[in-house]
């Protein structure tokens, strides 16, 4: 099984290689930022819980995140593979996950980090919140916010896999094409 953790800052490109390696590599997409949306929009109370932290860009508490997570993954027993988006954000979550995925047999293969300077990010998210309208990439406080709380909370969890050797980092910057090769190439020379 290909358990990928794809980890950046907002506005890094995690959605969009998502959609390459789910083609590439059969895996399921498991993204706690369309979880929360999906939520969001049908009104359910994980969802109201999770907007009042979403709309002030911070973290939606570990518990919410990671019960939710595992029932995502329960629901799919005959995946090939995840892609891990927006999870995991900190140690204790990471660990639940080691914890879960062991429960079921697998563990996850590679953090792929993809690799962006702060001035390319906030240009990424004003760009994406003119096409997708969301409302939380139209702000500059907002998105200044999600990227401290990313730098200042969430960016330390590299350390977590840096210790089990499945950290890699991948320069963000570039055509899609490129950066997709780049994560192709890792992938390609570390499967066994």
């Amino acid at each position: 099984m290909l358990n990928i953790v794809l980890f950046g800052p907002p506005g890094a490109g995690k959605g969009t290689q998502s959609e390459r390696l789910i083609e590439q590599y059969q895996l399921v997409h498991l993204s706690t930022g369309d979880i929360f949306r999906a939520n969001i929009k049908n009104a359910t109370e994980l969802g109201l819980m999770a907007k009042s932290f979403m709309d002030q860009g911070q973290l939606v508490p570990d518990e919410v995140t990671i019960n939710m997570l595992k029932a995502e993954v329960l629901n799919r027993p005959d995946a090939k593979g995840f892609i891990f988006d927006g999870f995991p954000r900190t140690d204790p979550q990471a660990e639940a996950l080691d914890a879960l995925l062991n429960e079921l047999g697998t563990s996850i293969t590679m953090m792929i980090a993809l690799e962006v300077e702060e001035g390319e990010l906030k240009l990424r998210l004003a760009k994406r919140a003119e096409v997708s309208g969301r409302a939380d990439d139209a702000n500059p406080e907002v998105i200044q916010n999600r990227i401290d709380v990313y730098n200042r909370e969430t960016a330390p969890v590299k350390n977590f896999y840096m210790q089990q050797s499945k950290f890699h980092a991948i320069d963000g910057i570039g055509s899609i094409d490129e950066i997709t090769s780049r994560i192709f190439n890792l992938i390609d020379s570390n499967r066994t």
